[in-house]
């Protein structure tokens, strides 16, 4: 066997290895919201690479290596979130083995995350799907923390008028159906470029900032001073990276 084959066949070995979710249970993070959580930010030559200690339950159920893109809602789209470098500085922190549940929509709005609700776009039963992804990796490890970025599609006169209480009842829902009474919830404000071109996200953003309530463990995540793609609507690469920094670091303070 000459020695470009025994490097290609030692590669593939050490690539399947790595695929593979250990046998020690994981830390579980859930991802979910709409396309700023799925990540829509370019991918450059740090995306490629594979992450040590990190997973991502595919749709299938399968676990693969994590590295960016993270989500696969539309495929054709997904870049850079919040999502990988949050698990990097939590791995950091912790030393554990992370698990990550990648099951944010781009473009749902809040009533597309109610049980039975097909969202038109990708043909994704959002709230189901991820019940069912969720429940699979709760095989493999514990969930120890819910990240959400969601309310653009909701920045509208009427639905940002009732975004606060339609909230307060999908966390309770959620909670309740995947057992996560107690599992922190971590919620990222909208972008202050998405505010410029939708003054109705500001409204969204009110909300979100007061929602925490003691004894709820539910936090917030300010994205201010980020930037977009060019689009005001989407996070670029580098900002998407550093909210998942912010929603780490929130993380780690209150554990």
């Amino acid at each position: 066997m000459n020695i470009v084959l025994i490097i290609s066949v030692l590669m593939t070995v050490f690539s399947a290895s790595e695929s593979r979710p250990p046998r020690k249970k994981m830390d579980l993070y859930l991802l979910i919201g709409q396309s700023n959580m799925a990540g829509r930010g370019k991918l450059d030559s740090a995306a490629v690479l594979e992450r040590e200690g990190i997973w991502v339950i595919q749709a299938d159920n399968s676990w693969t290596a994590a590295k960016d893109p993270v989500h696969y809602d539309k495929p054709k789209m997904v870049g850079i979130g919040p999502g990988l470098a949050f698990a990097e500085e939590i791995r950091k922190a912790s030393g554990r083995p992370i698990g990550l549940i990648p099951c944010a929509v781009g473009g749902s709005r809040l009533d597309d995350w109610a049980t039975g609700r097909r969202h038109e776009q990708t043909g994704i039963y959002a709230y189901d799907a991820m019940l069912a992804r969720v429940k699979e990796a709760q095989k493999r490890g514990r969930l120890k923390g819910i990240l959400w970025h969601q309310g653009e599609g909701d920045s509208t006169p009427e639905l940002a008028a009732v975004y606060g209480q339609k909230l307060s009842a999908f966390f309770e829902r959620l909670r309740k159906d995947i057992g996560a009474e107690k599992v922190p919830v971590l919620i990222g404000t909208l972008g202050d470029f998405y505010v410029r071109k939708n003054p109705r996200a500001a409204d969204i953003n009110k909300i979100i900032e007061g929602f925490p309530v003691p004894g709820d463990h539910i936090y917030v995540v300010s994205s201010s001073g980020l930037t977009d793609l060019g689009d005001g609507t989407h996070f670029d690469g580098p900002s998407a990276r550093e909210l998942g920094r912010r929603y780490a670091e929130q993380y780690l303070k209150i554990k």
